[in-house]
């Protein structure tokens, strides 16, 4: 079973085994310990049999929400972890009198445009070469409620 909560700085060492597995330039312990003394941000993590899996980022500000990262270790990927993840983001903005949420997704990352499209993001632009580690265009996706 799945379930997902919100960050505490004792996951962060779980969280940054999960960011070196899936991106090319991960973010820093410090750069977490930062993100939960932020005010504007909101870090969920999804667990398995009290294992971190996956984790998630939010940005807050006025009233919009940008996720910043969903991260899903690859073994459990296409069970449902990003998806519980996204579901209490969207829940967090909601809460929170948000009124629309934006992401910027690789290009080829058929996944997690899938995973975004579910829940009603659309896309919307593209920002050139945006990714620093090989110049992959991102896609920018917005949801409205």
């Amino acid at each position: 079973m799945i379930s997902v909560s919100m960050m505490e700085k004792e996951d962060i060492k779980a969280v940054l085994e999960i960011e070196q597995e899936c991106f090319e330039t991960p973010w820093s312990e410090n750069a977490f310990n930062m993100e939960l003394k932020n005010e504007f941000a909101k870090y969920v993590v999804a667990r398995v049999d009290g294992e971190i899996v996956g984790y998630g980022g939010l940005w807050m500000i006025l009233d919009e929400g940008h996720i910043t990262n969903i991260a899903v270790k690859e073994e459990y990927r296409g069970k449902g972890v990003g998806s519980k993840m996204l579901k209490l983001l969207i829940c967090t903005c909601k809460e929170n009198g948000i009124g629309s949420m934006t992401l910027e997704v690789r290009r080829g990352n058929e996944s997690a445009k899938t995973l975004y499209k579910k829940y009603g993001f659309l896309e919307a632009g593209i920002r050139p070469k945006y990714y620093e580690d090989n110049g992959e265009d991102a896609l920018i996706m917005w949801l409205t409620f």
